[in-house]
């Protein structure tokens, strides 16, 4: 979210003649509940819960990536070795259908694991699933920097990341209903456009300390944790969401929801006329 908040502080924003007003729901469910309703007209979230709210009838559609794919390992506790040494124990995940808990539990299928062969705990955000690792509640979760190094110096390992495991699997997407964005196209592409100048902003060496005085203002991050984080996220490449990334994405969904009927093609749930417009 950084160049959203960016966006905000630096005025990108308003430049573009928009009054952008930010929310966190807390919730993915509540988000995409809200931006169905029309209480929202943008959402920043992950790309399986559009395919998802899409194939039950809502006119979402993801027209960006927001985020590149996070630095996910899944870290295990001392003595899990193997995906086997999972078996009867217990993982760690945000929420049971989130983007990345789905996911996880497609990696460990793949791997010989079934659901019923481990038990999942909902623990919640990063820091809470850092702190079921610790506390023994839980011997493996999805974990991103500096998390997972904190454990690893402290004798945990890890089976693999995203990265490794899913090569290309997308990170936070921004999506929009259809119908808004056809009435509203110049917003879309001017909010598409700020995004972009905030994100180009952050990039400029000469504006480092100030980009990370943003997040900490925001987030409440100290100074370590937020530095960390700058170098992490400036040294990628932007993010992107292309077809072939968001088929994983499809067939993730498939997989973890059981549907029966002929999967959509990407072009269903994505558009990327109105990035190109901008």
């Amino acid at each position: 979210m950084w160049p959203l908040y960016v966006g905000h502080a630096r005025r990108f924003f308003e430049q573009e003649g928009l009054d952008v007003q930010t929310t966190v729901t807390g919730s993915s469910a509540k988000q995409l509940e809200a931006m169905v309703r029309g209480d929202f007209d943008i959402g920043l979230q992950q790309s399986d819960h559009v395919v998802r709210s899409v194939e039950q009838g809502s006119d979402l559609f993801i027209f960006m990536a927001n985020a590149p794919q996070p630095d996910l390992n899944l870290v295990v506790a001392p003595g899990i070795r193997t995906f086997d040494d999972l078996r009867g124990r217990t993982v760690a995940v945000d929420g049971a259908r989130s983007g990345y808990a789905l996911l996880q539990n497609r990696l460990l299928a793949q791997n010989g694991l079934r659901e019923g062969d481990y038990a999942i705990v909902e623990a919640g955000g990063v820091k809470a699933r850092f702190d079921a690792l610790q506390t023994g509640t839980a011997v493996a979760a999805w974990l991103n920097p500096p998390y997972d190094e904190w454990l690893f110096a402290g004798g945990f390992g890890t089976l693999g990341s995203v990265a490794h495991f899913f090569p290309g699997y997308p990170g936070s997407i921004a999506a929009a209903r259809r119908s808004w964005a056809r009435a509203n196209p110049e917003q879309l592409t001017a909010f598409i456009r700020a995004f972009n100048a905030a994100y180009a902003w952050m990039l400029e060496a000469g504006n480092r300390q100030e980009a990370e005085d943003i997040a900490m203002a925001r987030l409440g991050t100290d100074p370590k944790q937020t530095a960390m984080a700058y170098v992490a996220f400036t040294s990628k490449p932007r993010a992107d969401v292309t077809v072939e990334a968001l088929q994983q994405v499809i067939d993730t969904v498939w997989d973890a929801e059981g549907y029966t009927q002929p999967k959509g093609e990407p072009e269903k749930y994505l558009d990327l006329s109105y990035l190109a417009r901008a």
